[in-house]
This record gives C-alpha cells, structure tokens and sequence, in this order.
C-alpha cells in the first residue's frame, strides 16, 4: 500500500512538473521596462525634456514631468511656435492652446486663451479645479485670471515684425519643419511661417503615463482657429494599460482621424509605436492623397514598455528622447513621401 501512494504521488509530482514547463515555454519572454523616459517633438524638446527629468530622475510623476517640460519651450522667446513668442493670428492677437492628461484618464485643455503666458498650466487647473475638460477663450482667460495667472501682452517685438510683414500681401502658405532648427530660415518670405507644438510624454519610475501639448496654432491663422493640439484625442491621448501618443503638423487633418487616440488603440492591438504612427499617417493619406503630399503630419508614442516611435507624412520631423544614459537625444522621424 504504502508503494502504491508513493508510486501515485510521484506520478502527480511529475505530470505537474511536465505541466508547468509547458506552460512557462507557451508564456511569453518579459521584457524589461526602459523607465523613467521623457520622449517630446522637435529639436526645442531636448531643452524641454531636461526639465522634466529633473522631475523624474527624483521618481516625480509623469504628470509633474511633462508639465514642467513643456513650459520650457512656452517661455522661449526664440520659439515662434509655441508660447509667448508665438506669431500671431492674422489679426494680431497671440492665442494659445494646450491640454495634459495623467496616467488615471483625468484631462484638461484650454483653447484660444490670450494674455497667459503658460496655458499648459491652466489647462492643469482646469483639471484638478473644475468639473470640465475644456474651457475656451474669454471663459479660459477669466478662469486663469481667477487662479493668479498674470495677464500679459504676447505680441512680442519680432512677433509683432513678422505679423506686419505678413500684411503687405496676406498670403497664407505654411513651410513643413520650420520647428526643426535645421531648417534654414533666413531664406523665407516674409509672408510664409508655420506654427506647431511640443507634445511630451513620459513613463514615471512607478509605471504610470502622462502627457501634454502646447501650442500657439498655426500662423496667421483665422481669428478663433483651434488645432489638433488642445483636443483629447486629437493631439494627445494617454491610456495607461497601453501607452500614450501625441501629434504635430497641420491640426485639422489629426482631428479628421482622431489621431493620437488611433495610435493609442492600434498599439492596444499589439502594433508597436512606430507602427501605429505609420499606420494613423497612412490613414490621412488614404483619406486625403493628395492634400497628404503638401502639409506635414506626425505622430509620436510611448508604451508602456518604455518603447517608443514616431512616423510622419514628410521628412524633416524629428523628436526628442531622454533617459538616464542620455539626455539629449534627437531622432529623425520616418515618413512616407
């Protein structure tokens, strides 16, 4: 009697032995997650990633981070795209979008906000303070008024040059990477500028998600345009199970998609960054071919792996990385033309 037991229970032993190698070879190998990263567009975001890893080197959140980061490029002045030193509408106003989101769903935006130097960081109030998502102009202004935000005239002095300079022949014909501090703008016209924005996204030591998106919309544009770049959705979106994606270029053509959400559910469906981004580009080419071929899209991403990638209509798109073995990290973006 005694045998047999022994005899069963070596049996029992064994075939769960068998079982568990099974299933340890059918699993899948793990990958070790790269964190904390701060990835952002542009050249000007190596500048604004170094402030946001000042947050995350500490194990800041990502929310901190990406708020922090993008500010940098808010206060330059040399930054005709974003911010204070944004060129303005073709009435000579300067007004400022931008939204954040954190690693829980929470959001918050602000469009068309004049005389607020910082609009990433009342759109954080809007947030944390109010019932809403978006507020917009006169509401928006009100609102950070109301908060401390100090009232500011925008148009600065080349600002201001550039605008009247545009209103000799009122022409509106944007330039593809003009962000890209390579791109050699003394050659341009006096009448021809492009806008366009810092979107950031970062993984937290703790494994959470943020991001945020600046800007001060396309040159020139009518009185009252809104882009992508304050719209969940659109220019930004985080899930924190999947990854996070952001957008820059031409606004309308990310909303006609709803871009940077696409990305985000393409990579819930095992697409990796760069191939989700490849694939919400190709969408707007398969939409508009021929539109696709004149303007300048592109997307950014970051999973929760730490990986990230990017893919834009034409070339010249460029994108920012940084980690704790290199802070400052350009990369050349794909594309399709």
């Amino acid at each position: 009697m005694s045998s047999r037991r022994q005899f069963i229970k070596h049996t029992f032993v064994g075939a769960a032995t068998v079982g568990n190698i099974a299933a340890l070879a059918a699993a899948p190998k793990s990958t070790k997650v790269k964190k904390p990263i701060v990835i952002s567009t542009w050249d000007f975001g190596v500048a604004a990633n170094k402030a946001a890893w000042e947050v995350l080197r500490v194990s800041g959140r990502a929310l901190d981070a990406v708020e922090q980061g993008v500010q940098v490029a808010e206060a330059d002045l040399g930054n005709p795209t974003v911010g204070k030193g944004g060129y303005p509408d073709r009435d000579g106003h300067v007004s400022l979008d931008a939204c954040i989101m954190d690693e829980l769903g929470n959001c918050g935006s602000v469009a068309a906000l004049e005389h607020i130097a910082h609009p990433i960081a009342v759109a954080r109030m809007v947030m944390e303070k109010t019932p809403h998502v978006m507020l917009v102009g006169e509401g928006a202004l009100q609102f950070a008024l109301e908060c401390g935000f100090p009232k500011e005239n925008l148009l600065i002095p080349s600002s201001e040059e550039a605008w009247k300079e545009w209103l000799k022949e009122k022409k509106y014909k944007p330039i593809m990477n003009i962000e890209n501090k390579s791109f050699n703008t003394d050659r341009l016209p006096g009448n021809q500028y492009n806008h366009d924005t810092i979107g950031m996204l970062a993984l937290d030591e703790a494994g959470n998600l943020s991001g945020a998106c600046t800007t001060s919309g396309m040159a020139f544009k009518m009185r009252g345009r809104v882009g992508d770049s304050p719209i969940i959705g659109a220019g930004l979106y985080v899930d924190n199970e999947v990854g996070a994606a952001t957008s820059t270029g031409v606004g309308e053509e990310v909303i006609r998609t709803v871009g940077s959400f696409l990305v985000v559910e393409l990579m819930r469906q095992g697409y990796s960054p760069e191939a989700a981004c490849k694939e919400a580009v190709q969408r707007i080419v398969k939409k508009k071919p021929e539109t696709a071929k004149q303007i300048q899209v592109g997307f950014l991403a970051l999973n929760k792996k730490g990986e990230y990638g990017s893919y834009a209509l034409q070339s010249g798109f460029t994108y920012a990385v940084c980690t704790a073995e290199k802070q400052d990290l350009v990369i050349k973006g794909k594309h399709i033309f």
